[in-house]
């Protein structure tokens, strides 16, 4: 088993667990001049999704993020190294595949964080889109609850069309 995918309805509430996240984020990281944004599907109004916070960091260079390793770990962060993303340095708050939230850093301007806002903001923008993507959320989740590899990857096609819609040069 790979991980269990549990799908939540939505809930108004994640908008106020990030903006708390973002200012305990805000006050131990030592450069203030980054930014700060809530992805994925937690940060799109009526959508379903994972129950777990996806927050990304923007920084100048990705080598700055190394500096956040031991703040970050004051507020039960952990880094993963993950050489598959070599655009991205992930850090993971609660217990090993039971997550409760996702920090992504990506370089400002990336092809990475661009993609992220890009998708984030065109499904906030399109709401029949946002409905498209919940059954399809809920219907990987069915035939693939015991595996969130394959749930993910099987997602990628529907991403993929939104950034083109949303006109990303992926």
């Amino acid at each position: 088993m790979d991980c269990e995918v549990t799908i939540a309805e939505y809930n108004p509430g994640w908008v106020a667990q990030f903006e708390q996240e973002q200012a305990k984020l805000q006050a131990v990281l030592p450069d203030k001049s980054i930014v700060i944004e809530h992805i994925g599907s937690t940060s799109v109004e009526g959508l379903p999704s994972k129950p777990i916070l996806d927050i990304a960091i923007g920084v100048h260079d990705l080598e700055e993020a190394d500096a956040f390793i031991t703040p970050l770990g004051e507020l039960d962060y952990e880094y993963v190294p993950k050489a598959d993303f070599p655009n991205r340095k992930f850090f993971r708050k609660g217990k090993w595949r039971r997550g409760t939230h996702h920090l992504h850093v990506y370089e400002l301007g990336s092809e990475e964080w661009n993609n992220n806002l890009l998708f984030r903001n065109y499904l906030r923008n399109h709401p029949e889109k946002v409905q498209e993507y919940a059954r399809l959320k809920r219907q990987l989740a069915s035939l693939h609850a015991d595996d969130r590899e394959t749930y993910t990857k099987l997602k990628a096609p529907f991403i993929h069309s939104i950034l083109d819609l949303a006109g990303s040069k992926i």
